[in-house]
């Protein structure tokens, strides 16, 4: 499950299984979205796959320090500068920023991204349902998706800005996703080989199985 996808090839994708995240779950959606899925966390073959998911459910301190125990944000590091496609899922997209903040206690992230993971607004928490989103019409991420599509979200923590340098543009050029609960948050980034969202793909239906098959056909 080497190299890069060729034609008539099924992609390989690594599913990293560093003890958070819902695996088995995920696992079968990619299988259905047309991608030859391993459940790993052997360094190497995640190097090597054809893409790498990143999933996370609970505390981003603790999916640190369980992505860090496998190399986890090594393997995510390495994949990016070789412009391997890389995608995370929910907390598996919160540790791409640079930090999150929970209980006012600070936990470094992998710093893909700038800016905090933070608490969402809201009176009630956590944003457990379904919510539609914003997507901008030329995202690859969300191609044949209908601009009412919902997904399907559980989390009390959120991106809920894009950091900006001294003259006001995005420090890269991406394609930001925003959804509102209790204020602005981003439902999904999609950045050269890295894409993430914070809904679960993998638990939205027919439209998540879209958003993962519009992903494994990239690879």
């Amino acid at each position: 499950m080497t190299g890069a996808a060729t034609a008539g090839r099924t992609p390989g994708v690594v599913l990293l299984d560093y003890g958070s995240g819902n695996v088995r779950s995920a696992q079968r959606a990619l299988e259905r979205a047309g991608a030859d899925v391993e459940v790993t966390t052997d360094f190497q073959t995640a190097l090597d796959a054809d893409g790498l998911l990143v999933p996370g459910v609970g505390a981003f301190a603790a999916c640190m320090e369980g992505l860090r125990a496998v190399r986890g944000d090594r393997i995510i590091g390495r994949r990016l500068a070789g412009g391997r496609p890389v995608l995370g899922i929910c907390v598996g997209m919160q540790v791409l920023f640079a930090e999150g903040v929970e209980f006012g206690v600070q936990s470094q992230g992998c710093a893909e991204w700038p800016g905090a993971v933070t608490r969402l607004g809201a009176p009630v928490l956590p944003h457990m349902g379904w919510n539609t989103v914003d997507a901008p019409a030329d995202s690859a991420m969300f191609a044949g998706i209908d601009s009412d599509a919902r997904f399907y979200f559980v989390h009390s923590y959120a991106a809920q800005e894009w950091e900006m340098d001294s003259d006001g543009s995005p420090l890269t050029a991406p394609k930001l996703t925003w959804t509102d609960y209790g204020g602005p948050f981003l439902a999904a980034v999609e950045n050269g080989p890295l894409w993430a969202t914070q809904f679960h793909p993998e638990k939205s239906g027919d439209v998540g199985a879209r958003l993962l098959a519009n992903w494994v056909a990239t690879l």
